[in-house]
């Protein structure tokens, strides 16, 4: 399957190629900039509707740092190193392939941007999945490595909000309090 997505990638035009190169940094642009949007509509919610939205980035560190810790256990080689014909530079030797770290971030951010804002998911959900494929379409990533990487942020970085939640939300009233007074 890597091989044919790979092939059918080199075949479109150069255009769609640099797209795909800068598409997926800038799709983590897009969730930043999300984040902070959902930042400013959640000042004057409820405190729980804060407590979503500022959790949400910590948990996609979190889970970017566990997708990290994974790839040094797991150690996989990137297929690029085996292919001349990708899109995208292979990354350097000790750079692993499992999860991928690009798929772990998209997703984490789309599935807590969408427990805090649920009328982003129709935008935030499909950009993830686009991301996430990118990274097999630029020949870096094996469509494994992808699919663990959004299986792992879409599922650990909301459960590590709503676990939390409880915990912040009294955090978030009381600042507000001070703030009020």
């Amino acid at each position: 399957m890597y091989r044919d997505i790979v092939e059918f990638a080199q075949g479109t035009p150069a255009w769609v190629h640099a797209l795909a190169e800068t598409g997926t940094d800038a799709g983590l642009l897009v969730f930043v900039l999300l984040f902070a949007l959902a930042w400013w509509r959640a000042r004057r919610r409820e405190p729980r509707d804060m407590a979503l939205v500022l959790l949400g980035p910590v948990a996609v560190v979190a889970v970017y740092l566990l997708s990290e810790i994974v790839k040094v256990l797991v150690r996989e080689e990137r297929p690029c190193r085996g292919l001349a014909a990708t899109i995208a530079a292979c990354p350097e030797t000790g750079d692993w392939s499992f999860p991928s770290n690009h798929a772990v971030i998209a997703a984490a951010a789309a599935g807590t941007l969408v427990l805090a804002w649920r009328g982003l998911a129709a935008l935030v959900l499909p950009l993830a999945v686009l991301m996430a494929f990118s990274r097999v379409f630029v020949g870096v990533h094996y469509p494994h490595d992808v699919a663990a990487g959004f299986l792992l942020g879409a599922v650990a970085a909301p459960l590590l909000v709503l676990l939390l939640t409880g915990a912040v939300t009294p955090l978030v009233r009381r600042w507000n309090l001070v703030r009020a007074a």
